[in-house]
């Protein structure tokens, strides 16, 4: 393999598995057998140190850098363009999740919270604030790619088929946290049980039976897929299982609800930080939300694959 990064990898074979879920959210339904070739992964994600070469060798400006006027609609201040992201402001008290993000001006990969803040303390946690292009950005720069939603549900399974989490079959085995995630009342108490109350290095929770950290909370990752709403059902007559299967087309992946916007919507994957019990069960291998791809936030990160035709 030949990249532009010192990023570890690690190989995860050829796998036939059981994709998504029939337990829990809709989207996850139904479970159906995939087969993926095998492909390496990085170990971790992309982290702010990892984005910083890339920018210093690109001078690449992200999207929450460039003033769009998006961004003001989304604060409803229709006027100057914003350059900016949307940013997690915890509540002093109960309050609904929705009145919780803002578009904060400032707020980049850089400065995670706002232009005040800064990753001088936070090179090896995971870059945020980047949107799918920033990704592909970097993927390209680095001789890699993203990885689909197949590629990166069988990696986040770690070879346990089946298991509800990237570790087993219990969220807590021994009483012990294996992932940062919410631990209260979203979005108004986080108990931070497991240390920590946003972003953590990539390596601080054990790394699933693949050797591949972080496939689950601390910040939600970009796959290459275009969302729809339910996985394909699998063709039992005639045991057809689906080879290195990618998802849907750009203009099915659409909002519905927003039928004036028709902003392209990719798959997210592995939940975040915020993700909590009474809001956003969303620390699971199948778990997977769509996410237009201009938009940036403080829990959405990404990492990259290679395959053996590109090494």
């Amino acid at each position: 393999m030949s990249v532009a990064t010192d990023v570890e990898m690690v190989w995860i074979p050829q796998t036939t598995f059981r994709m998504g879920s029939d337990r829990d959210y809709p989207e996850e339904r139904p479970v159906h057998r995939v087969s993926v070739d095998g492909f390496w992964i990085d170990r971790t994600p992309v982290t702010n140190a990892s984005f910083a070469r890339f920018v210093a060798a690109t001078r690449y400006t992200t999207t929450a850098e460039t003033a769009t006027e998006s961004r003001n609609c989304a604060n409803g201040r229709p006027g100057v363009p914003l350059a900016g992201s949307l940013v997690f402001v915890r509540p002093q008290r109960e309050s609904p999740a929705s009145h919780c993000w803002r578009v904060v001006s400032g707020a980049d990969w850089q400065h995670p919270f706002g232009p005040d803040s800064a990753i001088d303390a936070r090179t090896q946690h995971p870059v945020v604030h980047v949107t799918y292009q920033d990704a592909v950005a970097f993927a390209s720069w680095a001789g890699k790619e993203l990885p689909t939603e197949a590629e990166w549900e069988c990696a986040a399974r770690g070879g346990l088929d089946g298991a509800p989490y990237a570790w087993g079959d219990e969220w807590m085995p021994g009483g012990r946290l294996l992932a940062n995630t919410w631990q209260g009342e979203f979005p108004w108490l986080n108990r931070c049980e497991d240390g920590w109350e946003d972003t953590s290095p990539v390596d601080a929770f054990p790394p699933n039976g693949y050797g591949v950290y972080d496939m689950i909370g601390n910040a939600w990752e970009w796959t290459s897929d275009w969302f729809l709403p339910q996985h394909p059902s699998e063709d039992r007559r005639g045991h057809v299982i689906p080879h290195n299967p990618t998802g849907g087309q750009e203009g099915a992946s659409y909002d519905p609800d927003l039928p004036t916007l028709r902003i392209p919507r990719k798959v997210l994957k592995g939940g975040s930080y915020l993700s909590a019990p009474n809001y956003c069960r969303r620390y699971r291998p199948s778990a997977r939300v769509p996410e237009a791809v201009d938009l940036s936030a403080c829990h959405l990160g990404f990492r990259c694959i290679v395959r053996p035709a590109q090494s």
